[in-house]
């Protein structure tokens, strides 16, 4: 059974996702704040952490690198759990090192499948994988724009058009002209095969 530890002072959306979670059959574990989520992440090594930004003692910015600083917890997929539309703040988490984001509040399904989306590369993942995906350059050799490699690297990892705005500071339709014409360069039809491509030539740069 895997376990998850969900760090969030909100104390009734806490509860809801630790509903969720023990209903769909994970061993949850829960903190009201984020030392009291670091000490649990340390003791327990939880398979996955969901995590708030804004939260007393430390936030959620600064569990994360606690996290990613210490071997034990470095590799443990974080899912930061957000209010905070600010562009800035989205950036700055998954620069950190988180894997993904949810806006709150979070829809069961909406939640089932960003975890799903973690396990699974986590399960697939070759060694300096997250290394892998976090530099957009070697996708300049099929032929995209600087920025287009870098709204490629996002759109592998399963992005929307908006979260991609919100991460590279753009608005939708600008990054809809670009995914257009990453498309239009590779000669593909769709995301799933321009995300096939970027990996590839990620893969093949390693």
């Amino acid at each position: 059974m895997k376990k998850i530890l969900v760090i969030e002072d909100h104390a009734l959306m806490r509860r809801n996702l630790v509903t969720i979670l023990t209903m769909e059959g994970y061993a949850a574990l829960s903190a009201s704040n984020g030392r009291a989520g670091l000490a649990l992440a340390r003791s327990e090594t939880p398979d996955l952490i969901l995590c708030d930004v804004l939260m007393p003692e430390l936030n959620g910015h600064d569990v994360l690198r606690a996290l990613r600083a210490d071997p034990s917890t470095a590799a443990v997929p974080f899912i930061f759990l957000t209010a905070k539309g600010a562009k800035s703040d989205l950036r700055a988490g998954m620069n950190l090192g988180a894997d993904d984001y949810l806006a709150k509040p979070v829809s069961r399904d909406d939640l089932i499948a960003a975890m799903t989306a973690r396990f699974m590369r986590k399960n697939q993942q070759r060694p300096n994988f997250d290394i892998l995906v976090s530099n957009p350059s070697p996708l300049l050799a099929l032929g995209v724009s600087e920025r287009e490699a870098e709204v490629l690297l996002w759109l592998m990892q399963g992005k929307t058009n908006e979260d991609i705005g919100k991460l590279l500071d753009l608005s939708v339709q600008t990054v809809k002209k670009h995914v257009s014409a990453i498309l239009l360069v590779l000669g593909v039809e769709n995301r799933s095969s321009a995300a096939v491509r970027a990996l590839e030539t990620l893969a093949s740069a390693r």
